[in-house]
């Protein structure tokens, strides 16, 4: 039976893209990547080493430069990978407001891009069934990708999501806040002058609105059983 042997999974931030395509990768077998951490990556790196992220120049060189590697975290951690630069562990910083409200700056950066795009297609190239996400993944980084995904949900959805994940967490979090965060984000990457983000000409569309996460992984599967069938 045939199966997509590249599937990708692009969206605007906090979409749900990353949460289901761990869940359907592991479901199906496929290796997961998430693009977007070696974008957080380069972004931390630029911070921890006190540059101006609004330097595209200096960005540019040092992410060049970085070694990034995204490893499995293995069964005696509760994250699904690992994030080093440079050698250092860095996962948990990822997340950090610092580089929440700069990486879609520094991934607008063309030599950025460019430098991890070809980590990106060397990575899908070795020849286990993967599914990559991202923002540009489906236009930019694979656009031969046997199945393109596009998830899309309403600024509002996204940003009470992220709110009730933070919430969860037991750390302060302003629902507004998030909201006008989210926005500018989704206008940063709209107007990306190298890979603005937007569906592929033959991604499918998914709307995430009101949908559980089990509900979406369930469309998902469909649509991969779909192409088994060639019905897609």
């Amino acid at each position: 039976m045939a199966k997509p042997l590249t599937i990708t999974i692009d969206g605007f931030a906090a979409s749900g893209k990353s949460t289901v395509a761990a869940l359907l990768a592991q479901a199906l077998g496929y290796l997961y990547f998430d693009t977007g951490v070696m974008y957080r990556a380069v972004t931390w790196a630029v911070l921890d080493r006190g540059l101006d992220p609004l330097d595209g120049a200096a960005v540019s060189e040092l992410a060049e430069k970085l070694v990034i590697e995204v490893k499995a975290a293995g069964l005696a951690h509760d994250l699904s990978y690992l994030v080093l630069v440079d050698g250092q562990d860095i996962t948990l910083c990822l997340r950090d407001p610092k580089v929440e409200a700069y990486v879609s700056r520094v991934a607008s950066y063309p030599r950025v891009r460019a430098a991890l795009t070809q980590q990106q297609r060397l990575i899908a190239a070795g020849g286990r069934p993967i599914i990559m996400v991202g923002r540009d993944i489906g236009t930019v980084v694979l656009p031969e990708a046997d199945l393109k995904i596009f998830m899309q949900a309403s600024a509002e959805e996204r940003a009470r999501r992220r709110y009730k994940d933070i919430v969860a967490q037991s750390l302060p979090a302003d629902l507004e806040h998030i909201l006008t965060a989210i926005k500018a984000r989704d206008q940063l990457d709209k107007d990306n002058p190298v890979s603005p983000t937007l569906p592929a000409a033959d991604a499918i569309v998914i709307d995430t609105d009101g949908l559980s996460i089990e509900e979406v992984v369930a469309q998902l599967k469909e649509l991969v059983l779909a192409y088994n069938d060639k019905t897609i």
